[in-house]
């Protein structure tokens, strides 16, 4: 018997086309082409924030396409906010951070559903505070 965990199987809950399709209804992008724009900036910043067991879990029920895109990228040193995760992808697309927030929500949405609840529930808990409203869920605050 060993210790070693098994490889993660890729098991993507959506191709890359149905995933497309998903952040096209929801963005209301009125071409598939912006609608890929915006996933590719969302998952590429994604990619930059999320670390740990939950990046690779992420990656194997992502299509294919976007699992490259999310794991290419170099992890952050310093995690930013969900507003800053906005502000950030704002800059680097030269979009403005009302645009972004439209892009990086449709996105997200699309990438929770491929996560599912539980596996959302972890990515969260390992990213700062800001990003369960991206993801579509409402940010509970414990009571003081």
């Amino acid at each position: 018997m060993s210790d070693q965990r098994a490889p993660l199987e890729h098991l993507p809950a959506m191709t890359y086309e149905q995933m497309l399709e998903k952040v096209r209804y929801e963005g209301a992008y009125p071409t598939r082409e912006r609608a890929e724009e915006a996933v590719r900036l969302v998952i590429a910043g994604l990619g930059r924030q999320l670390t740990g067991d939950e990046r690779v879990e992420l990656a194997a029920r992502l299509p294919l396409q976007a699992a490259r895109i999310l794991t290419e990228q170099i992890p952050d040193t310093k995690p930013l906010t969900g507003w800053a995760f906005v502000k950030d992808l704002a800059a680097r697309s030269g979009a403005t951070p009302a645009t972004t927030r439209w892009d990086t929500g449709s996105v997200l949405v699309a990438v929770a559903a491929s996560a599912g609840p539980e596996l959302l529930t972890r990515i969260l808990r390992r990213l700062p505070h800001g990003y369960a409203l991206l993801f579509g869920r409402a940010e509970l605050t414990p009571a003081a």
